[in-house]
């Protein structure tokens, strides 16, 4: 069986972490994620994909993104069931993140701080860049200490990028 899930898209609002009885890390959000596809004559429809992020995830998501900055999220869906006010049965579906990713420049992120960066459940973010290698011989990123935010610096143009 296969259950994974990819979606890019903008927050719609700004992350706020709440921990669990026992102290887990955690947050819910929500994408705006275009269709690739519209009717002719007619606007992009938009959906509105419910996401949560747990631990060092959710920290990272709610300390590095604000409301509009574009967001890729790899992961899972689940589905979970629960009862509303009303005592009515309610099913849910969203996304359990894995990997939260910065994506597009600073320009397009309405002034966040992108770096290129992403964090994951089981990553630790970087305490120094890695050195840049040749795609044909590039290997899998190693994995890095926790390090704190001075470790990164500003890209200041895309002009230099060699892709």
């Amino acid at each position: 069986m296969l259950n994974v899930a990819a979606i890019v898209g903008r927050l719609a609002a700004d992350p706020e972490l709440r921990h669990t009885a026992s102290g887990v890390a955690v947050t819910s959000f929500t994408l705006a994620v275009s269709r690739n596809y519209s009717r002719q004559g007619e606007e992009r429809q938009t959906d509105w994909i419910d996401v949560v992020a747990w631990r060092n995830t959710a920290e990272f998501v709610c300390k590095y993104f604000t409301k509009g900055q574009m967001m890729a999220v790899t992961g899972s869906i689940q589905t979970r069931s629960y009862e509303d006010r009303s005592g009515n049965k309610r099913k849910a579906v969203e996304i359990q993140a894995n990997d939260v990713s910065f994506v597009g420049s600073k320009r397009d992120n309405a002034g966040g701080d992108d770096f290129g960066q992403s964090y994951g459940q089981s990553y630790a973010r970087p305490s120094a860049p890695a050195p840049q290698q040749p795609a044909a011989f590039s290997e899998p990123a190693p994995a890095y200490s926790s390090g704190s935010s001075e470790d990164f610096e500003e890209i200041l143009g895309d002009d230099d990028l060699p892709f």
